[in-house]
């Protein structure tokens, strides 16, 4: 019995000095704290929140405008606050800050929490950064050109759009008027009025000149669409259309998007008139003409492009758009890729742009991002919409353009060509008033506000660039 009652003392005894041993390694180790979402949120300030931290007496305080907190706000650099949430002050409305909590025992700190990004209520007073775009572009190891997309009546010398594309735009491209339907009116007959201008322009101002475009099912005039002759006599007719402006515009346009949008986005070819009338060859066709016209016309430097729209999140469209580019690769028809990208703040992925555009990086294209806005309403559902552009659909706007510039910056030398914006403000974007969209006037996606203003978008492409 005694034995017994031994054993039971010695037993205790050690589970006792266990416990107490695993109670100073728990003393000794302090465990991150869990960030959470801010409270109270002003034009200058908010209440930053963490849960508690066992054995934690006090926490340290960092807030940044930086998500990496290379710079931190006026007294918010490691803070102590001996409580579990702590009122942040003194910031500037409507802009972006972050804030993370450690805890600390004595000497013992622990590692850092979650971060946690706010954004301040209001408009802030801190003008976006001016630098102009190209100027920026230039200075780069591998400089690209950065382009605009225009129209004819916004070029009129010292109004607001000359400045703003003689400072900021190295290349343009018409955003309707160098299309079939504009420049055709009869066969063999051309109307180059408005067309001559942009060009024009363009030379006039030693901006780049990029034409767009040949042959698109949206823009093929009526006296075509409605031809009443042969396959073959549509297919010269298609011929000499694309031989006479490749022609007309030797030496003044540096580049064309031969064809437009030839894909369906299921995969398949778009039946057009085009594809109806002259066969699934037409593409190789088209870009074959566009080929004998310059080498006959002795413009040996036109870059010849295949452009199509949101090629990078539907998988379908974009292997059969590389069905057509590998036909063009092995005939040595095509120089480039045109990547619309009128995409959302939403999609597509970085990794899904990437995978997309090296794609024609591997082929040893020149890449072409030709139509760039960034939609923040991208519902089609009316209730799903804001009819305010609001802080946090500013700062994601801008994240986005960050991102794609970022990407097209990346590329190898040989592989850039342009980075061209769909216009300049976002009033008169196609975005918002397009019926497919539903967007009913509710979506700013471009770099330029209603009133020539610099946008968060116009930042965020400089950030692209550095």
């Amino acid at each position: 019995m005694k034995n017994k009652f031994l054993l039971v003392v010695t037993s205790l005894f050690f589970f006792l000095n266990s416990c107490a041993k695993d109670d100073k390694l728990m003393e000794a180790n302090l465990s991150n704290p869990i960030a959470n979402p801010a409270k109270d949120i002003t034009d200058g300030g908010f209440r930053a929140k963490w849960n508690y931290v066992s054995t934690a007496p006090k926490y340290l305080l960092d807030v940044s405008k930086s998500p990496n907190f290379t710079d931190f706000v006026t007294n918010y650099n490691a803070k102590v606050i001996t409580d579990l949430n702590e009122l942040v002050v003194g910031l500037t409305a409507g802009t972006r800050y972050y804030y993370r909590v450690r805890a600390q025992r004595d000497s013992m700190i622990s590692g850092y929490s979650n971060v946690i990004t706010v954004i301040t209520t209001g408009t802030s007073s801190i003008p976006e950064d001016p630098t102009f775009l190209k100027v920026k572009a230039n200075k780069l190891a591998n400089p690209f050109l950065i382009g605009m997309a225009i129209k004819a009546n916004q070029l009129n010398a010292g109004s607001q759009y000359d400045l703003i594309l003689r400072n900021e735009f190295s290349s343009i491209s018409a955003e309707y008027e160098m299309k079939m339907d504009q420049i055709s009116t009869a066969s063999g007959v051309y109307n180059w009025t408005v067309a001559d201008k942009i060009v024009a322009y363009g030379n006039t101002n030693g901006i780049n000149v990029h034409g767009h475009a040949l042959v698109w099912h949206n823009s093929v005039p009526s006296w075509l669409a409605n031809y009443t002759g042969t396959d073959a006599a549509f297919a010269l007719e298609v011929k000499k259309y694309i031989t006479d402006v490749v022609t007309h515009y030797k030496g003044k346009v540096k580049s064309w998007d031969v064809v437009n949008e030839a894909v369906e986005d299921d995969g398949t070819m778009r039946n057009t008139v085009f594809l109806r009338r002259m066969g699934p060859n037409y593409v190789n066709d088209c870009f074959k003409w566009a080929r004998e016209a310059a080498v006959a016309a002795a413009d040996t430097q036109l870059l010849l492009f295949y452009n199509d729209y949101a090629t990078s999140d539907n998988i379908k469209k974009q292997n059969a758009a590389y069905t057509i580019i590998d036909g063009l690769v092995a005939n040595k028809l095509i120089d480039g890729v045109g990547f619309q990208m009128h995409n959302t703040i939403f999609a597509p992925t970085k990794s899904q742009i990437e995978i997309d555009i090296n794609r024609a990086v591997s082929k040893g294209l020149k890449i072409h991002i030709s139509e760039l806005d960034m939609q923040v309403n991208p519902g089609n559902a009316p209730s799903n919409l804001t009819a305010t552009f609001t802080n946090e659909l500013r700062f994601a706007q801008k994240d986005k353009y960050q991102e794609i510039v970022k990407i097209y910056n990346a590329l190898p030398a040989a592989n850039k060509y342009a980075l061209t914006v769909w216009g300049m403000k976002d009033n008169e974007s196609w975005i918002p008033f397009n019926a497919e969209l539903n967007h009913p006037g509710n979506d700013w996606p471009l770099l330029y506000d209603a009133n020539f203003g610099l946008k968060s978008a116009h930042t965020g492409f400089l950030l692209g660039l550095d």
